[in-house]
């Protein structure tokens, strides 16, 4: 409680199971908590974790994915400094505030960070996905084409194939089969179909 008083905090992992006092009950004590990570061996307060707004609940022993996954929720609002005098911040991307969030994903034993306005579509390589960019070279990572969804905003990408994930916002035309987007023609899957809808309502906002 003393250091968030005397510094600018902007997430805790927090356990919930300590002595004298509860997470839980720490956090209500807080006149303008921070965001909450959640970090414990007990399930049964997952839900009271969440009435609380926490941003996640880890529940132990949790893998670095799980953990890594939690962190991304944040997007580049807590996780990133203020940028560097003379840097400057990425531009916004349209429907979010602020700077343009950001990821970061193992490749070849490092993590890389990814803003979202880089990314034109996703592609599944089985185990492994490719993610193409608008700047340097596609990265690939042991990450299935489903858990990089969960990670992404809705209203900015859309699953038009079950190996495809693409860009809203960088897509150049499409038809009822297949898309236009960085010079690439990609299937719509039969399934996906009614993502369509989805990206006539989000690349031509003043139509309902």
């Amino acid at each position: 409680m003393q250091q968030l008083k005397q510094h600018p905090i902007d997430l805790i992992f927090l356990d919930i199971n300590m002595p004298r006092l509860l997470g839980t009950e720490f956090i209500r004590t807080l006149r303008n908590p921070p965001k909450i990570i959640f970090t414990t061996a007990h399930k049964d307060y997952a839900l009271e974790g969440f009435d609380l707004d926490a941003v996640d609940y880890l529940l132990k022993p949790f893998s670095f994915e799980r953990f890594l996954k939690a962190v991304n929720k944040l997007g580049g609002a807590s996780a990133e400094e203020e940028p560097a005098a003379g840097a400057g911040a990425s531009p916004a991307i349209p429907g979010l505030p602020g700077p343009t969030p950001f990821l970061y994903f193992r490749v070849d034993r490092k993590m890389v960070r990814v803003s979202l306005d880089e990314i034109i579509y996703i592609e599944s390589l089985k185990d492994y996905s490719r993610v193409v960019r608008t700047s340097g070279t596609p990265l690939v990572m042991k990450k299935s084409i489903s858990s990089i969804e969960e990670m992404l905003p809705a209203n900015l990408f859309a699953r038009i194939h079950r190996s495809f994930i693409v860009s809203i916002q960088k897509v150049t035309a499409y038809t009822q089969h297949d898309i236009e987007i960085g010079g690439q023609e990609i299937p719509i899957g039969k399934l996906y179909r009614h993502q369509l809808e989805k990206l006539a309502r989000l690349t031509n906002p003043g139509i309902s």
